[in-house]
């Protein structure tokens, strides 16, 4: 939805040609920027930080687990099975515990549960690793994924809330981070585990960082009513009635179906690239060292992409074009994989890594499809939470295929087969509408 970051970034720019001492002519409705005082400007500095620190946490309890894998099965004594429970546990949680995310922040406030959430991945990556039991071990990584699961849906919240007129460019900065920490997980994890002498401390030493993203959101969560200090100033004085939920049915829109089955799409076609490519390319002689280098690649290409393309998304009246470019480089990168796996294996990756870049797209029109934050709240846990649960059965799936059919043959015209609906779905969420507009019909 251009429209709101466009009325907001123009209203500036008119009253630039304001005569000296005239007072600006106001539509009625206009967003109004009285003069910022300190407290708010510090805010603002806390809220970037918290957003960077919690971005950076939303994958390390992933990724560094399954850099670790294999020790932790031999060292826990887990049975194959429950390790293939284990990867598929992530998504299972952020579908359920997201669900709970708009209610807590309308009882808390979006930064007392984001805070709440990164306290919690603290105390889980801290307690799996020494629990001494399989059983604790699972209940210890939910701990820590429920907190990563809220924090995921609330982060397009307070996004929207805190920068209205910048969605793009704070959804790619969070984006970015996001990325970071999840490539850096799983470069450093090993490297560390073999400097701290195991892969317990390997693993709990990433509580630190969770800890560290606690502390920004601290000073916000001291004035916890909705027109308390965690709003800006010119939000509490210009948007009194955004606070109260929504008479929003969100099942109704069918933007809202359209972004969560896209979510869901792209979610299986990274989790599947994360879990899988590897192994594709080990099959067709790559060294193993080198085909986990192409994985990292793939990985990085998220940094920069995830803060050009959120950008470049609140700039088109329409992201659709978005997508299919993103799902053109994907199918590409699908053929490579069947045609000539090891001889264009640094093309392909480069290639999966740029569509991997849907999820920052997704997150970015999370933001754009609602006007208001109750309504974006309510999107995301409903894109997230669905998204997830769609996205569960895929990489299984490609395990039961290659396993049955010998090779990747099969597996990667599954992956190409979805790469289908998930550009059709992903041009549905692009268009400019609103699932208020939709969901009020």
């Amino acid at each position: 939805m251009v429209s709101e970051e466009t009325t907001r970034t123009t209203t500036p720019s008119t009253a630039q040609h304001t005569p000296a001492g005239a007072a600006a002519p106001e539509a009625p409705g206009a967003h109004r920027e009285p003069r910022t005082p300190a407290p708010r400007a510090w805010a603002t500095r806390l809220v970037v930080a918290g957003i960077v620190l919690s971005a950076l946490n939303l994958r390390p309890a992933i990724t560094s687990l399954g850099a670790l894998l294999e020790e932790v099965r031999d060292g826990l004594g887990m049975s194959g099975s429950v390790a293939g429970l284990l990867t598929s546990v992530p998504p299972l949680c952020f579908a359920v515990f997201g669900v709970m995310a708009p209610r807590l922040a309308r009882r808390f406030g979006p930064a007392a549960v984001v805070c709440a959430g990164m306290a919690a991945i603290t105390a889980g990556l801290v307690i799996r690793p020494y629990i001494g039991s399989t059983v604790a071990f699972l209940a210890a990584s939910a701990l820590a994924l429920m907190g990563i699961a809220v924090s995921n849906v609330l982060m397009p919240v307070i996004v929207k809330r805190w920068f209205p007129d910048r969605v793009g460019s704070m959804t790619g900065l969070y984006s970015m981070a996001l990325a970071l920490g999840t490539s850096t997980a799983a470069a450093v994890t090993v490297p560390l585990t073999d400097a701290l002498g195991g892969w317990q401390p390997g693993l709990a030493v990433w509580a630190l960082l969770a800890a560290v993203a606690v502390l920004p959101w601290l000073p916000l969560i001291r004035h916890r009513d909705a027109a308390g200090a965690e709003r800006p100033e010119h939000a509490r004085q210009d948007t009194p009635r955004e606070e109260p939920a929504p008479a929003l049915r969100i099942t109704r829109s069918r933007t809202a179906w359209a972004l969560a089955v896209f979510f869901g799409l792209q979610a299986t076609a990274a989790y599947i690239t994360m879990g899988w490519m590897p192994q594709i390319f080990r099959d067709a002689g790559v060294p193993a060292g080198t085909a986990g280098l192409l994985l990292a690649v793939t990985m990085v290409m998220g940094v920069p992409l995830a803060f050009v393309i959120p950008r470049l998304a609140t700039r088109l009246p329409h992201q659709g074009p978005i997508v299919l470019v993103l799902g053109v480089c994907g199918l590409a990168g699908y053929a490579g994989l069947y045609l000539a796996p090891a001889g264009g294996a640094w093309a392909w990756a480069v290639l999966l890594g740029v569509s991997n870049c849907a999820f920052p797209l997704a997150l970015t029109m999370v933001g754009m499809r609602a006007r208001s934050g109750p309504g974006v709240a309510q999107l995301s846990a409903f894109a997230q939470s669905a998204g997830y649960l769609i996205s569960i059965p895929g990489p299984l799936l490609v395990g039961v295929l290659y396993q049955s059919s010998g090779g990747w043959g099969v597996p990667i015209a599954l992956m190409t087969a979805l790469m289908i609906p998930q550009m059709l779905v992903g041009w549905l969420a692009g268009r400019n509408r609103t699932v208020e507009e939709e969901a009020a019909r």
